[in-house]
């Protein structure tokens, strides 16, 4: 099995990868290149130039990222911020904007703009916790409390 590792590691990378290229250069979605895409994320295809991703940004599967809504006619902008999480199943609604450090929680539904450094979570996504720091991907640093 250990054998298998360092294949199975390779494949994953490829995969990210070869997702990365499609993105940005046949989609042409704004992703930084440090930014990391789960294999079962759901980026909009119907306007993906209104798709923004920023550095060190992290999104789990099953997360659904939308830069339209088809019921009103609009075709926006969504940003992420850098150093971000997005948790998994989690849904993103068009022309929100998330700034950076910030951590959504798994199945949260974004309807409004998130601040800068906090955790929101639930449906609609409210702000949890405020005044958090974040490492890469959107992990939490933990600060000593005094």
């Amino acid at each position: 099995m250990n054998l298998l590792k360092p294949i199975f590691e390779g494949c994953r990378v490829l995969v990210i990868n070869l997702k990365y290229y499609f993105y940005t250069k046949v989609m042409g979605m704004d992703i930084s290149r440090s930014a990391r895409i789960s294999v079962g994320v759901k980026l909009d295809r119907t306007n993906p130039k209104g798709i923004h991703i920023g550095e060190e940004s992290y999104v789990a599967s099953g997360s659904l990222i939308l830069a339209h809504d088809y019921s009103r006619n609009i075709h926006t902008h969504t940003y992420i911020g850098k150093r971000c999480f997005i948790g998994a199943n989690s849904i993103i609604l068009s022309g929100i904007r998330i700034g950076d450090s910030v951590v959504v929680g798994a199945g949260a539904v974004v309807t409004k703009n998130v601040p800068n450094n906090c955790i929101v979570a639930g449906n609609p996504a409210r702000v949890i916790r405020e005044g958090i720091e974040t490492t890469k991907f959107g992990q939490i640093r933990e600060t000593a409390h005094v």
